[in-house]
């Protein structure tokens, strides 16, 4: 299949078969695009790589930049029971469990999305609510044109915002881990 038609309902199984060069996400089945990342984005990415892997070195808890597959659902759930899958722009697992070959199935601990233009209603809207709903302890918007960090942390099954980064001269303290800031010159650059 070259193309998948927007208006049938698709599953996992059917995403691994698709041959076109193009990255895509499901939601409820539903197939979206994604367009291709600007160099400010993957910039982002990378610097956010790297610090999440220097921290994670030698411990349980693996950094996954994307391109890189995230299957919300079940466990037992099989490639053609599952009808989300997103590409987080970085995400981090604790539970080894949960990686496998394709990627991840179920939710990782914490997730970043970098907001750009084509993505920015899916980032603060379904995607902010699908984390929520499967337990993403984690999740962090990044806005590269304002240069701000929105951190939010799972408490009672919601999200609550903990953290709004404002400045270069901020750190963000990652609440998964009891030990580890981020500068946001780190994250931006100087």
């Amino acid at each position: 299949m070259s193309k998948p038609d927007p208006q049938k309902r698709y599953t996992y199984a059917d995403l691994l078969t698709w041959d076109d060069g193009q990255r895509w996400e499901l939601f409820d089945g539903v197939p979206v695009a994604l367009a291709s990342p600007s160099t400010q984005h993957q910039a982002i990415v990378t610097a956010l790589t790297v610090e999440f892997g220097m921290y994670l070195k030698g411990k349980t808890c693996k950094v996954f930049p994307a391109p890189f597959d995230v299957r919300l659902c079940n466990e037992s759930d099989s490639d053609n029971e599952i009808t989300t899958v997103v590409i987080p722009d970085v995400s981090v697992i604790c539970d080894p469990n949960k990686i496998d070959s394709k990627g991840c199935k179920g939710a990782p601990d914490l997730i970043v999305e970098i907001l750009s233009p084509s993505t920015i209603h899916e980032d603060k809207g379904r995607k902010f609510y699908l984390y929520e709903q499967y337990g993403v302890k984690e999740f962090w918007i990044v806005d590269p044109d304002y240069k701000v960090v929105e951190v939010y942390q799972l408490v009672d099954r919601r999200y609550w915002r903990q953290f709004y980064a404002l400045s270069q001269n901020d750190e963000i303290k990652v609440g998964i881990f009891e030990d580890l800031t981020i500068s946001l010159k780190d994250i931006f650059g100087e």
